[in-house]
Order: C-alpha cells, then structure tokens, then sequence
C-alpha cells in the first residue's frame, strides 16, 4: 500500500512552465459578526504565541475559562456596527487590493506572475491561499504581508504560517517575503497625499495623530523594531508635509491585558488633549492599510467620542489606503522589486522549459 507523506499533485507534468506566485496576507477577519463566529476566529488569533508570549499553561486557561468564554458576544456586537452588504471591511478592502495588484503585476508581465490572498487567521485560510498557487504550477512565491511596519506579532507570524503550510509539500518552492514597508518612498507618499487631499477638502485642523496597533512593552525590550518603524513613518509623513513636531503625536491602541504596552495609549492621549483644551484633532492609523475594526469603531466612533466628552469640539478619522490607486501602485512596484531575478525574459523560459520536457533520465552505473 503507497504512503505519502507530503503533499504532491498526481497530475503534475515536469517540464510544464512555471508562473511566480505572490501571496497578499492580512491579519483575518470572522466569517460573521456572530458570537458562534467570533469564538472560532478568536481561538485561533489567541492561540498564536506570537501574538501572545506567555507561559502555555497559564494562557491556555486564561484563554479557555475566562477570555473565549465572554469576549466573543462582546467582539460580535462590535462587528456588527462596521459589518456592511459587502461583509468585512478588512475582508472585501484587502479583496480590492488583491484586484488591483493582480492588474498591476498583469500589465507587466502577462500569465507569468499569479496572485492569490489568504489570511492569518480565518479565512481565506493561508493554506488555502498556498494551495490555489501551486495548483497554477508556481515554484516560487514571493509573500506580501499587508503591514508597513515590521512587528513579530504580524509579519513574524505571517512567516510562521507560511512556513508551516510549506513545510507540507513535497515540492517547497522557493520562497520570498517582504518584511517591512515603513519606509518605502511611494508608500509614504500615498499616505501623504491622503491626508493632503482630506485637509484641502475639509480644512486643517490644529493636530495630527498618528495611531498604530500596540504591542506589549517586553517585545519592544526583547529587540521587536515595531516602535522604531511605527515613528519612522510618522517622521517621513510630516516631513512631507511640511508639518512641524508641534503639531502631531504618535500614539498606540487596542491595549489588551494587564501587561504594559508601548506608549502612549491613544485613548488616553485622546482625552488628555481635548481636556487641555485642543478643540480640532485629526487621526490616521498608517499601519493598517485596510480600514476595519480597529479604525472604523476604536478610533473614528470609540476615541471620537472620548474626544468630544473631554471638551473637543471636532475630530475626524482620515480613512486608511484601502485600494487607492497610488496605494496599489506602490504595492505593485514594491512586488515588482522583490520579484527581480526571478523575472526570465519570455524566451529564456521557453529554452528552459523546452530543456526540462525533452530531458530523460538515465540510469548511473
């Protein structure tokens, strides 16, 4: 009786010519803003130590009596407010990047690169996505995790996933992953020109806060670069814009737990500031590039009115990238860049190819 150990394709034929894979991952999103739903995303999210490093016993009962318990009816009602006819922000906002790098990278170079998007956590599962790829025949792929700024909890896992899935195959293909984007010129001037265009449409106003996701102090300790990109961004940001350090802060939410988290916390930046008497305040989250969850309820609803209930008088959340089109183009150079010297002239391959079909083995004796 044959045994396989590894995943295969019993239909593949050597020599078949082999297109690039790219793979767009964000973090996930439930199926449905239901508790039942919210309960199989967060068992998976909470499971990951990436995201929480603590001893495995003491957090799996943390996890298991207390946390999946009670949170996901609260998580689910929050979900439900952001929930829209397309389902998931993150969900159909991340689908539309994906389309436009796909038309992108089409453009340029025809069949020979395809795309495909899973997510961290639920689904489109990653496996999934890696599975949709190497049935098109790729031998490699090349991973475009949807976070700027690198962070072990994001882009580490992202890695972590891949590899895993990978790690199933009897053919491993080689493999890219794009770390980090914090920096990157046209990235930074996409985020630049949206918050010009909103303030020549809607006015100034007297701050700009820049809010990104938190991560527990101890990672930023143990060498996590997160922080430090986090404040790279902001820096190129209002330097393109001409904005002096008087007139923007850098703050961190979504603080989750007792442990100490890297400061400061919006939420209480937020309230401090309309309480010293700021009337006008402005927010971005340059780290998620897909509005969801976490902008479109924590800060432009729950901050907002943190904001207004401390004496502020106007606060307004400029949108995330989403799929602006100088976003997916600077998506599509950045791939087009990590893709080099993977990319063959169309006859190359073809002798390549051709090499590979007429080939026949003998046997060395």
């Amino acid at each position: 009786m044959s045994y396989n150990a590894f995943q295969g394709r019993a239909d593949y034929k050597h020599g078949t010519p082999a297109p690039i894979g790219v793979l767009v991952s964000n973090l996930g999103t439930p199926d449905a803003p239901t508790p039942a739903a919210l309960r199989v995303y967060l068992r998976e999210f909470l499971a990951d130590n990436r995201v929480i490093e603590y001893q495995p016993l003491v957090w799996w009962l943390i996890r298991n009596l207390f946390v999946l318990p009670t949170r996901p009816k609260r998580s689910a009602k929050l979900y439900r407010e952001v929930w829209t006819d397309r389902g998931s922000p993150l969900m159909f906002h991340t689908l539309d990047q994906t389309a436009g790098l796909k038309k992108y990278l089409g453009e340029r170079f025809g069949d020979r690169v395809v795309v495909e998007m899973g997510m961290r956590y639920g689904n489109p599962s990653m496996q999934s996505a890696v599975d949709r790829l190497m049935a098109q025949g790729v031998e490699r792929i090349l991973v475009l995790p949807m976070y700027p700024q690198y962070s072990g909890t994001t882009t580490g896992s992202t890695f972590d996933e891949v590899t895993r899935v990978l790690r199933k195959k009897r053919w491993v293909p080689e493999f890219r992953m794009i770390g980090w984007y914090h920096d990157n010129p046209a990235y930074i001037q996409a985020l630049s020109d949206s918050i010009r265009e909103f303030w020549q449409r809607e006015g100034e106003p007297e701050k700009l806060l820049f809010s990104f996701h938190g991560i527990p102090q101890r990672y930023f300790d143990n060498g996590d670069p997160y922080f430090c990109h986090c404040q790279k961004t902001a820096r190129l940001v209002t330097e393109n814009l001409g904005l002096p350090k008087e007139r923007f802060l850098v703050c961190f939410q979504s603080v989750f737990g007792r442990e100490e988290w890297i400061k400061p916390p919006t939420i209480d930046t937020v309230k401090s500031l309309a309480k010293g008497g700021l009337r006008s305040l402005d927010a971005i989250c340059p780290g998620f590039t897909a509005d969801c969850l976490e902008t479109i309820e924590e800060i432009a609803v729950e901050n907002r009115n943190a904001f207004l209930e401390n004496g502020g008088t106007q606060f307004r959340y400029i949108p995330a990238l989403n799929s602006r089109p100088d976003f997916v183009s600077a998506l599509g150079a950045l791939v087009e860049k990590n893709l080099q010297g993977w990319i063959e002239a169309p006859a190359d391959q073809a002798r390549r190819h051709e090499a590979y079909a007429n080939f026949k083995p003998t046997s060395l004796r």
